[in-house]
């Protein structure tokens, strides 16, 4: 029996809610986690129509891109479309559950998806600085490998595409338990001297409580001597946009109509047209115009977002093309990057992609 709490688990090990941006509001939003999951429909949004389908299809759990609710709701008298989703849910008893700038920032998130429609690899365009922090613990020799597994199973340990790191140095560690004691080497009021090892690893911030308790827990002492620094580090694997290069640079003439048939559409807006060739591409999904300065900072020759305003067109200043796709355009794709992803873990489990069309923008 599958629960509502088992597949945000599963979401949150993809993109942890403490990665969404402070204005946002992922995560959990109608609905009980203890509830048992018929069905999963993915959308980007969530609307009246989308609960319809979730309905049709048996599916009482609708996981969407961008948060019914955003803003605090003071009423639920259907004065608007968010009132009337939200109370629809709720009639219907469907969960509405939203990954959204946490998914955005996630290894592997939407701008990645949008790079993989043009077959490019590369690295995230703004990784976030502060998210990381060092554990430091001091250890008796003969456990210091089982309570360094334990942490690195707790999700300590690692950087980038390496796992299990960790830095250990050998010492003296001293110390006299008082009459209330109860040591794991030594006897009270006796001074001791054991030879330890001093271990050091990364973990994530929003992991610290966890990776804390699997250490108090692992480690034989009493009263395990360790301390925490908060690391200036850029996490490479977290961060905002997507850039990478094309196999071979191409004119941009190719690469406009590369976007129309990568992306499935023909109306989209740019900027004036550079003469150079297109290589290297940055993306963001979704609003991406506060990346357009990082975008030309790092040599990209085009930057593939949506909703750009008019006088940011013009911060393009002929070094680099801007184009807005939209935002629906930009972001659609991770429908399917999410009804994979369920679908691997919970096998034999019905995570469906919605049909229904959400985008607001239609073009005369």
């Amino acid at each position: 029996m599958i629960k509502v709490k088992d597949i945000a688990s599963a979401m949150e090990q993809w993109a942890p809610l403490a990665w969404q941006e402070s204005y946002d509001n992922a995560g959990l939003l109608v609905g009980d986690k203890n509830q048992e999951v018929s069905g999963i429909l993915v959308s980007l949004d969530c609307t009246e129509e989308v609960i319809e389908e979730a309905k049709a299809k048996n599916c009482n759990m609708i996981i969407a891109h961008h948060p019914i609710i955003f803003k605090g709701l003071k009423s639920l008298t259907g004065k608007n479309y968010v009132e009337k989703t939200v109370i629809s849910a709720i009639k219907n008893d469907i969960i509405l559950y939203a990954s959204h700038t946490n998914l955005d920032h996630a290894p592997k998130g939407v701008s990645y998806h949008l790079a993989q429609k043009f077959g490019i690899k590369g690295q995230v365009l703004s990784p976030v600085k502060e998210n990381l922090k060092k554990l430091s613990f001091f250890v008796p020799r003969e456990n210091a490998e089982s309570v360094r597994m334990a942490l690195n199973s707790a999700g300590a340990g690692q950087i980038g595409n390496y796992d299990n790191c960790s830095f250990t140095s050998e010492g003296i560690g001293r110390f006299t338990p008082n009459q209330e004691a109860n040591p794991h080497i030594g006897k009270a009021l006796k001074a001791e001297e054991v030879e330890e090892m001093k271990v050091e690893v990364i973990l994530p911030s929003h992991k610290e409580a966890e990776i804390l308790q699997t250490l108090f827990t692992a480690h034989p002492y009493e009263e395990v001597s360790y301390f925490i620094q908060k690391l200036d580090n850029t996490w490479n694997e977290v961060g905002a946009g997507y850039i990478g290069e094309l196999e071979k640079e191409i004119s941009e003439a190719d690469f406009l109509q590369m976007i129309k048939q990568k992306l499935g559409i023909q109306n989209f807006r740019h900027s004036p047209k550079t003469g150079k060739k297109i290589k290297k591409i940055a993306f963001c999904g979704g609003a991406g115009s506060f990346l357009i300065q990082k975008a030309k900072a790092a040599g990209a020759d085009a930057y593939i977002t949506g909703d750009i305003k008019y006088h940011e067109f013009f911060d393009a200043e002929n070094q680099i093309i801007l184009v807005d796709v939209g935002h629906y355009e930009s972001e659609v794709m991770i429908k399917d990057a999410i009804c994979e992803y369920l679908s691997n873990i919970f096998c034999n489990f019905a995570v469906l992609k919605s049909e229904t069309n959400t985008n607001p923008i239609n073009f005369a």
